[in-house]
């Protein structure tokens, strides 16, 4: 029977802090979050903790200190939570348009092959010493038995089909680019 006497004096009293002390602790928290419902729940929820831990009350102690220290504390942990979860939607963000670019490089690289690989059998191995193996003309005009006139001139041959058939994929890319 004392025991719930007790608790009824505690629940009154928690409850009294609440109106006494919710007012200046809302406005205490909005000038941390600067968010109207942010500043109600920050403050709702040290309240909670209050309840739950009125059998501990101390009635000798500062409450509102402890409360304004609670709603402080609080806040800077949704402050830190807000930051975190920036932190991830940008990563996230960074790392989809990552993946988007990937998949837009890959696609260009397998158009520019399909193009080198639809040039005629010479043109093409040529093309692959010159560009892909790094060799000179000189180089290649030996290997193949050829002049290195001829060899300047199948890659004369096939940068411009090359141009012509990849015009739109710089169009595309320069479209890209400023977006």
């Amino acid at each position: 029977m004392e025991k719930d006497k007790h608790n009824d004096r505690l629940t009154l009293l928690v409850e009294q802090y609440f109106h006494h002390h919710y007012e200046g602790l809302h406005r205490y928290a909005f000038t941390i979050l600067k968010d109207n419902d942010s500043a109600k729940d920050a403050v709702q929820a040290v309240f909670l903790k209050l309840w739950e831990k009125r059998d501990t009350l101390d009635e000798e102690q500062s409450v509102k200190s402890y409360l304004y220290t609670a709603v402080y504390h609080y806040c800077l942990n949704i402050k830190r939570h807000e930051k975190i979860k920036a932190r991830y939607v940008t990563e996230r963000d960074n790392t989809d348009h990552d993946k988007a670019d990937l998949l837009v490089s890959k696609e260009i690289n397998r158009q520019i092959m399909d193009h080198i690989a639809a040039l005629s059998p010479q043109c093409q191995l040529i093309f692959t010493k010159s560009r892909f193996e790094g060799r000179k003309y000189a180089d290649i005009a030996a290997e193949m038995g050829l002049s290195i006139k001829t060899v300047e001139a199948q890659m004369g041959k096939a940068l411009k089909i090359l141009r012509a058939k990849l015009f739109d994929i710089m169009i595309s890319l320069m479209i890209l680019f400023f977006l």
